[in-house]
Order: structure tokens, then C-alpha cells, then sequence
């Protein structure tokens, strides 16, 4: 069985999920001639998109200004913005992956008790990226730099949310942006 070298022309969001579209084959040395560059060079280009939230303990502090100029200054694009507060149903729902952990309860509530801004960021590797300034979920333990490192006061009121997998942004993107609000 062959499996067709595939280049992604341009991907979109569909229901609030990203999917690949305007798939075409080309051959290596079509690749080469075409874009001037290798497989590798293509893939490691290619921008990404993640899920960020900037929660209510760093809003509440009045951080959420030098939390987006990090964003920025660290070469991301910021493709949608919203503050918002979750309900505590919409907090539960968000983090229901976490349900039969101890820590779920605190965390819902913590989530729901004030206004969080949530974003859409886009990069080359965005979710290493983002998790990277973002630095370690403890911040006794990130790296000097991080924002965790900088801003969080504990391990539950971090200042900020990011996704950890290309499937887990796509779910966590779609849970609060449509489609059509991603630009």
C-alpha cells in the first residue's frame, strides 16, 4: 500500500474544530521545486493552534495586560479573545476530564469564582510553545522566566491554562469559540 505524500494547503476550522482541507499530492521533487524547501522544513512551519486561558487569579491581580504582551512578544498571533465568567456547570464541563480526581471540586470552584480572558493562539508548535512560557503547573517547580514562575501564587491558582495535545486544543477551542470567531 502507498501512502500519498500529502501537503496541507491551508487548514480551517469546521464546527469549532481544525481540519486539514485543500489536500494535495505532491511528489518530493515537486515539494522541493515548488516551496524551495525540505519535508522537514514544510512540517516544522506549518502554524498550530491552542487553547490559552488567563485564569481569575491573574485577571483579579490585574496581570492579564503583561500575560498577553508575553503572548505577543513571544511570537504568537492571537486569534480570539474573550473574558468571560464560567458558571461553575460550564467549568465542570470544561475540565471533565478531571471529574474523579481529588483536586476536581477546588478546581471548578476556583475556575467559576471570577472572570478569566480565554484565547486562541496560533504558532509553529503553539502547544509546546505556550506550555514552554507558560512553564511547570507548580510554580515552585517552573523554570525562572515562566510566567507560572512569575505570576502564580499556587499550584491551583497558576495564572494560566494551556492545552496539551493537538487533540485536546481542538476539543478545549471548540468548547468556547465557533469557528466562524477564529481569525
Amino acid at each position: 500500500m502507498r501512502i500519498p505524500n500529502l501537503f496541507i494547503v491551508r487548514p480551517v476550522a469546521l464546527d469549532g474544530a481544525f481540519v486539514d482541507l485543500w489536500v494535495v499530492e505532491l511528489s518530493r521533487s515537486h515539494r522541493r521545486s515548488l516551496l524551495g524547501r525540505d519535508d522537514a522544513a514544510i512540517i516544522g512551519g506549518m502554524s498550530e493552534r491552542t487553547l490559552a486561558i488567563i485564569k481569575p487569579d491573574a485577571v483579579e491581580r490585574r496581570l492579564a495586560g503583561p500575560i498577553i504582551h508575553r503572548i505577543e512578544s513571544s511570537g504568537f498571533q492571537i486569534r480570539a479573545m474573550r473574558k468571560v465568567r464560567l458558571t461553575k456547570r460550564e467549568a465542570e464541563g470544561f475540565y471533565a476530564v478531571h471529574r474523579e480526581r481529588p483536586f476536581f471540586g477546588s478546581l471548578t470552584d476556583f475556575m467559576s469564582s471570577g472572570p478569566a480572558i480565554l484565547l486562541v493562539l496560533e504558532a509553529p508548535g503553539a502547544i509546546k510553545k505556550w506550555r514552554s512560557l507558560m512553564g511547570a503547573t507548580d510554580p515552585a517547580k517552573a523554570e525562572a522566566g515562566t510566567l507560572r514562575k512569575e505570576f502564580a501564587e499556587s499550584i491551583e491558582r497558576n495564572a494560566t491554562h494551556g492545552s496539551d495535545a493537538p487533540e485536546t486544543a481542538a476539543y478545549e477551542i471548540g468548547y468556547f469559540f465557533a469557528g466562524i470567531e477564529l481569525v
